[in-house]
């Protein structure tokens, strides 16, 4: 440091280097949170390292919050010194933007606007604690969080041409996101899980977020140096001038490979609408195709067998049309007319009459298949045009998935969704007629032609291999959940749960697009398919996390290898690639349905239960396009990226920054709270319930799960079978009714045996939290698989059973025979107070009835004079059943929704007591008027006479009670 210097201008009474910022901003913040540290560890080491459910010697190191917000005097050293820091930090903000702008660039502000708003948000998590507001220190954490994100890239993307200086970013923004996963790994240990010491684990990766979150700003002293501060005693503008050891084109060199060449290309807002509006326009392309498949699946599924609708699956083979060569010529020409007359898919809400529904959204993605075909060929001479549209079309699948997880499974632009139950149709549709009418003004980005097309590679290998991709990628990847319930097994929790790891999946699709766009030839090696067939074989043969780790390595490649296959089969004949590719597409899903649905459809029993069989076919077909683009690519020189490629990548790299932070807020939004309470907890009262939900598609055809939500609330079950509950195919929209129930319920949930597993699906949903769970199939070996789920819940400090259970077909008596004699066993090695929810296909009192309820099983009927029953009946054990109701279903299902209360036993001589009944019908069943019995055990009076919404009791016209004790 020197003082009085004379220099050209003025008298300068100090100058610095500007390093001594970074350093300063570094000293300071690291103080802040050590001393707080050290000063909490010896005053108060007890209390901050106690959570919410242990203290020490369990948890013995406290979490960041607990250690700067909780208590005196630790939280005021922190916040002294922070404030201390917020000096240093604006002028670090200010200093790097006037180090990286440049005339015309737009990137350099951006990050500015990032730092300074990182700043200020740190702020408000500092001075507004947890303890002060809860919710505003958690918006203000995950602000700063969030705008991390653009902070750090936009600062690698900035860096000077030092190449130590992008080396340090590199390693400890790499350090700084990997660390996220195990401390997110380990807050859900804590969280859901409960395991003692999972917090302390948690806290010190919450630590060194912090270390490196203030080392990465740390680095700037290394381009600062070139920077000196000078104050003097008249106004002037101090500028630097950078004067690096190497010589620039090195040096440039260096910050090219090290930023993938983004930092040469300008930022332009028309672009960046461009890349929004064509990723939308791919996710409406995605919406109607995932559409689809629930629409015509209403059909056989209220005709009980093949319908006939079931032709509408063939609308996606309209690109065969291109083939004729002045129809051809008619599209290309007027490629807005035939995308605007796809949106017709969208605006099918609109159409109550479910047939003409259908034929909408079949017109519609008919139309959309036809127009992305023919665009898709039309561009393939123009590398970098045709990689924009792919990109789009790719992105908009990420972006599908992540409006799915915001409503939780399902697409608000779906046509079975309405203002009613969460749709939002018209604001979609609105949006999607902008973003088509840009996405056809041919204003992207263009390349020069490509020289080699026709003349290499096969058309037939190229559509077996389109076939294979859009089934794989339909059918795992339209919803991030689907391949983690294919690896479900039950409670205790063994493997991912959909929140929050569904982002995992996510992640995996953005590597993989991201691999498919920078190392397309090697995403298209032989190597690279053997490991998405290794992944394809662990998540068909594996359960829990291990299955998931393939799950992953499904994700990554199909996404990767998605680019060049549909590349290569764009510069082929579209009628070829595209049509058959779309009709051996349609034979997969039909072949994905028949594994399951082989009781009601021709052939079906050849192909029964082998899920197997389609991940093979569909690898072979990928592997099809895969030795398609190997021959290809030998014949074809790697040309150089061109600018124009840099700069729209740099856009869909942005947009799938974007999505993934909208995906991660969701999640952090979603997060399970698990501390549910059940409704009349004072009276020590069970209400459990009974109810198949016909796949969440009500009588009308459109989403059913809010209305199913407003009964079981306002009925207020505490423990609910539901059957008919698996919708994780293709034609039921790879949805999850559970998750909307469970989360706006307050519940704990088991999804019940997988979509890999080929039944219909069985499913519980408890106030109560669930201890133990497995999951059975039920022997069948004619008929339908009968699924069930034996769930061992905790009520009240008492452990109680819970079975819920979908018997086979009428059609199939051996089936139900073996499947009665198996459950019967099943509850009667238990010897806990037990429920059974279940679909028994029997009438009262004769045939299977008599094994479900006999001393093998020692359950009891919860109304042995309810003889108007067929398939649903609740039985139970050793407990107080107090009400019995049945709940008509007005337009959501086929099926009433049955009701039982029951009191839990409290202490050994209630215990006997009820146990004492178990030979004594008549006390057991003793009747009692609704005044007789408590509030708590009354079922609610909204139901009674015309009830509401047209759900009432029907068949005794009101609840039925019992007084046993």
């Amino acid at each position: 440091m020197s003082k009085y210097k004379d220099k050209d201008s003025g008298v300068a009474l100090v100058s610095f280097n500007a390093k001594w910022v970074s350093w300063a901003h570094t000293c300071v913040a690291y103080t802040a949170f050590v001393s707080a540290l050290v000063v909490g560890m010896s005053l108060h080491f007890h209390k901050i390292v106690r959570n919410q459910y242990y203290g020490y010697p369990d948890e013995w190191f406290p979490s960041v919050s607990a250690t700067i917000g909780d208590r005196y005097p630790e939280r005021s050293f922190f916040m002294v010194f922070i404030a201390i820091t917020s000096g240093p930090r604006f002028a670090l903000v200010a200093l790097w933007y006037l180090l990286t702008a440049r005339p015309g660039k737009t990137l350099p502000k951006f990050v500015a606007a990032m730092g300074l708003f990182r700043t200020l948000t740190c702020g408000g998590w500092t001075y507004v604690t947890s303890t002060d507001d809860h919710d505003w220190h958690d918006i203000f954490m995950i602000s700063y969080l969030i705008a991390t994100i653009p902070w750090t890239a936009g600062c690698l993307i900035l860096s000077p041409p030092n190449a130590k200086a992008i080396k340090y970013r590199k390693y400890i923004a790499t350090a700084f996101f990997t660390t996220i996963i195990p401390m997110v790994y380990y807050f859900i240990q804590h969280k859901i899980h409960r395991v003692a010491g999972a917090y302390t684990k948690y806290s010190f990766f919450e630590w060194s977020l912090i270390f490196y979150d203030v080392a990465f700003d740390a680095v700037t002293a290394m381009d600062f140096d070139t920077f000196e501060i000078i104050v003097k005693d008249v106004n002037g503008l101090s500028k630097g001038l950078n004067s690096p050891q190497q010589s620039a084109p090195i040096l440039e060199k260096k910050k090219s490979k090290a930023t993938t060449g983004m930092h040469n290309t300008k930022f332009s807002w028309s672009e960046l609408v461009d890349t929004a509006a064509d990723v939308y326009h791919g996710y409406v392309f995605w919406s109607m195709l995932t559409s689809m498949g629930i629409l015509i699946w209403y059909f056989p599924l209220w005709h009980m067998g093949i319908s006939g609708y079931e032709a509408f699956v063939m609308s996606t083979i309209s690109p065969v049309l291109l083939g004729i060569r002045p129809f051809r010529a008619l599209v290309i020409r007027n490629l807005r007319v035939f995308h605007l007359l796809s949106l017709v898919g969208v605006l099918a809400w609109k159409v109550t009459d479910p047939v003409y529904r259908l034929s909408a959204v079949g017109f519609g993605v008919s139309m959309a298949c036809l127009s992305w075909a023919a665009n898709l060929s039309s561009d393939s001479p123009h590398e970098a045009r045709l990689e924009y549209k792919l990109l789009a079309w790719a992105v908009g699948l990420v972006l599908s998935c992540a409006m799915k997880f915001a409503w939780r499974t399902n697409n608000p632009i779906w046509p079975i969704m309405n203002a009613d139950n969460g749709g939002h149709n018209g604001l979609g549709l609105g949006l999607a007629v902008l973003a088509t009418l840009r996405f056809t003004r041919h204003a992207h980005p263009t390349g020069k032609a490509s020289t080699a097309r026709t003349e290499s590679g096969s058309s037939l290998l190229a559509a077996l291999g389109v076939g294979g991709l859009f089934f794989g990628l339909h059918s795992l990847l339209s919803d991030t959940s689907t391949m983690i319930l294919w690896v479900w097994e039950g409670y205790p929790v063994r493997g991912p749960l959909s929140v929050p790891h569904g982002w995992l999946t996510m992640a995996a699709m953005t590597g993989g697009l991201c691999a498919s766009i920078f190392k397309p030839r090697l995403i298209s090696t032989w190597s690279m398919f053997g490991g998405g067939c290794i992944g394809a074989a662990l998540l068909t043969l594996h359960a829990n996390w291990f299955g998931y780790y393939g799950a992953l390595v499904v994700a990554f490649y199909l996404m990767a290898i998605s680019i060049p296959l549909l590349t290569a089969a764009s510069q082929k004949s579209p009628a070829v690639t595209f049509g058959l590719g779309f009709l051996i597409y349609n034979f997969m899903v039909l072949f994905h349905v028949w594994v399951v649905a082989y009781a009601f459809v021709p052939g079906g029993p050849l192909v029964r239960e082998h899920t197997d069989w389609i991940m093979v076919t569909t690898m072979l077909l990928v592997g099809a396009g895969v030795f398609n683009l190997t021959c290809r690519n030998a014949r074809l020189r790697e040309t150089q990226r061109s600018l124009s490629q840099s700069r729209h990548r740099k856009y869909f790299m942005f947009a799938l920054t974007i999505i993934n932070t909208f995906f991660l807020i969701t999640a952090y939004a979603r997060f399970p709270t698990n501390d549910y309470i059940p409704y009349h907890e004072g009276s020590r009262v069970m209400t459990a319930g009974i109810w198949t939900i016909h796949f969440s598609l009500d009588n009308d055809m459109w989403s059913s799960e809010i209305r199913i939500r407003d009964l079981i609330r306002e009925l207020e079950i505490d423990v609910i079978g539901l059957l008919e509950s698996d919708l994780q195919r293709i034609i039921m929209g790879n949805r999850d009714t559970t998750q909307i129930l469970a989360e706006e319920l307050g519940m704990y949930v088991d999804y019940g045996p997988g979509p890999n597993k080929h039944t219909w699906g069985a499913a519980l949903l408890s106030k109560f939290p669930i201890i133990n769970s497995t999951h059975h199939l039920l022997p069948s070996p004619v008929g339908e698989l009968a699924p069930a789920i034996h769930a061992t819940l905790d009520m009240y400090g008492e452990l109680v059973d819970v079975f819920v259970f979908h018997s086979g077909q009428e059609e199939d008596p051996e089936d139900r025979r073996l499947q009665a004699e198996y459950l019967s066993k099943l509850m009667g090695s238990s010897s806990r107070p037990s429920v059974l929810l279940s679909y028994l296909v029997t009438k009262p009192l004769i045939g299977n009835y008599n094994k479900y309820v006999s001393k093998v099983s020692g359950m009891h009927d919860v109304d042995p004079s309810d003889w108007d029953r067929w398939c649903e009946y609740i039985l139970y054990k050793r407990m107080q059943r107090v009400g019995y109701a049945r709940v008509s279903r007005s337009t959501i299902t086929d099926t009433e929704l049955q009701v039982a209360k029951f009191v839990i036993p409290r202490g050994d001589e209630e215990k006997e007591r009820v146990a004492a009944m178990d030979g004594d019908a008549g006390a057991r069943n003793r009747r009692a008027r609704e005044n007789e019995v408590p509030r708590g055990w009354r079922f609610p009076s909204t139901f009674r006479g015309n009830g509401v919404r047209g759900h009432r009791y029907h068949v005794f016209n009101e609840p039925r009670y019992y007084k046993p004790l």
